[in-house]
């Protein structure tokens, strides 16, 4: 089985991407006094490592950031044979009555943001908390969520995967490509 594959955001382009959500996230938190950003593990963490590195140079301030392990919280956690191996979870701050961003790296069926909503419950209860996706690939949702930010929206089908491609420190994001399955 061979794989077509098409580039959906590199360099420059995907530089402008990164940038353009940071700055999204700014006008509307301003100084993040009340904010924290939270990425789900595990692929939604390294990008919300990545926006915070960013962010954080942009405002000159300390901004809270955590991870989020999802696995227990998943509809679909017993139904396979392999075992489980949770991510670590790691939010060293109150969300009680804060702003939440929770941050994935792709928004395929809604089924990972739902488990990271549930998740993020047994913390406490933000006042708001909004969706930021890197990729949205439209028409797949299973569940009716929608991001708040969205660096790229992509029409796809469900013969096809999206993968965000990390340097070897898994700090730089290089590449986001669109591979679909040839039969």
């Amino acid at each position: 089985m061979n794989q077509e594959q098409k580039t959906l955001l590199e360099g420059k382009g995907l530089e402008l991407v990164l940038q353009r959500l940071c700055l999204e996230l700014k006008e509307n938190y301003g100084d993040f006094s009340n904010c924290a950003l939270i990425g789900l593990q595990p692929r939604g963490s390294l990008l919300s490592a990545s926006l915070h590195r960013r962010l954080e140079q942009m405002t000159g301030r300390n901004i809270q950031h955590g991870k989020l392990d999802i696995t227990f919280f998943r509809d679909d956690f017993r139904r396979g044979d392999d075992i489980l191996k949770p991510n670590t979870t790691s939010i060293d701050f109150l969300v009680e009555n804060k702003n939440v961003v929770l941050i994935d790296d792709v928004l395929y069926t809604g089924r990972s943001v739902r488990a990271g909503f549930d998740a993020l419950m047994a913390f406490g209860r933000p006042a708001k908390v909004e969706l930021l996706t890197l990729i949205d690939r439209r028409y797949t949702r299973h569940i009716p969520i929608e991001a708040n930010y969205c660096g790229k929206a992509v029409d796809t089908h469900a013969g096809q995967k999206v993968l965000l491609e990390w340097d070897a420190a898994q700090t730089n994001l290089e590449k986001v490509t669109l591979f679909t399955r040839e039969v």
